[in-house]
């Protein structure tokens, strides 16, 4: 038996470690010492606020979650550790899992991906963020030659600003009221622009702010026949769109994307669990790292997640530590 340590929303708003005993680990699992997990800012700020809605309870779950929404519940999905028990093909190896903040966890042997050579575990992180961004790229096709907007820079429209500017003759603008993340569109090579001042009659927008405001933007740099791929969950938000202006007479195209299928244009190639390797090979670029915060300890954990949830907070990716 062992003693490890878990963070738990314990109330919305409160957050705290919990302890917790691992058993045996049987034939078919490994137990996993946590090196790095990441906060999913967008996805868990709703968790941790309390604002997921009932009617999505379920299908919000994360895959090795515990409790129930809205609290107590233990949420997460991007922890990067090495394996020391389970598995001899995959002892000492170090493994992406979807798996909430925790030192230490048992996990079936399935559910662990192993992390590529040339990807550091402290970058391979960001893998989860990135089958977002790989998927919504799958559901928009951006054609060569392109020009691409992407309104939002969290990590989700940082990520995808990073795989489109990747296609050649596509031209991409990241479009956010935050100047800081000028660099940002630098390091992947990507021009950067304000709200008022982004380019129009874009052949492909993806929104990825989570405001009423950045979907009023995305919509309204859309060219003719336009495509804008809707990124953002609200959560238990309304957002009003102004579909009486030019919505109609240029043919705009308005698509949800999201993570919990893989896209449809994908799907006879690609299963989940192939989804995430190659998120995970892709994350071998250097350039990702402009995305990370300074790290915290997992002590630090619960108060940091309270300063990086409240409104106004700009954080990118947090990275916890656990050694």
């Amino acid at each position: 038996m062992t003693e490890v340590r878990a963070y738990w929303l314990v109330r919305p708003g409160v957050g705290e470690l919990r302890s917790e005993t691992l058993g045996a680990v049987s034939p078919d699992c490994v137990r996993v010492r946590t090196r790095f997990s990441a906060v999913s800012r967008g996805t868990e700020s709703l968790v941790f606020h309390g604002r997921v809605p009932e009617s999505e309870w379920q299908r919000m779950r994360a895959p090795h979650q515990a409790g129930e929404f809205p609290a107590p519940v233990k949420y997460g999905y991007a922890s990067v550790g090495e394996v020391v028990e389970g598995a001899p093909d995959l002892l000492g190896r170090t493994v992406f899992c979807l798996y909430p903040h925790q030192d230490e966890y048992i996990v079936p042997a399935r559910s662990v991906v192993v992390v590529p050579d040339d990807v550091p575990a402290a970058r391979a992180v960001l893998a989860a963020n990135l089958e977002t961004a790989l998927n919504a790229c799958w559901d928009a096709r951006p054609l060569v030659g392109d020009r691409v907007s992407v309104v939002g820079g969290g990590v989700v429209g940082a990520l995808v600003t990073f795989l489109a500017a990747q296609l050649p003759g596509v031209s991409v603008e990241l479009v956010d009221t935050n100047p800081e993340r000028r660099r940002v569109a630098a390091a992947f090579g990507a021009a950067f622009a304000a709200p008022g001042e982004a380019r129009c009659l874009r052949d492909l927008v993806f929104h990825a702010s989570a405001t009423e405001a950045g979907l009023h933007t995305a919509l309204a740099l859309a060219g003719a026949e336009a495509s804008v791929i809707e990124l953002s969950w609200y959560g238990d938000r309304s957002v009003s769109l102004p579909l009486g202006a030019a919505f109609h007479v240029q043919r705009l195209k308005l698509l949800g994307s999201q993570v919990g299928t893989v896209s449809p244009h994908a799907r006879p190639r690609y299963s989940y669990r192939e989804r995430l390797e190659l998120a995970l090979s892709l994350c071998s670029s250097v350039a990702l790292d402009v995305l990370f915060e300074a790290d915290v300890s997992f002590a630090e954990l619960p108060a940091t997640m309270e300063r990086i949830t409240a409104p106004g907070s700009t954080a990118l990716c947090q990275r916890v530590r656990y050694a």
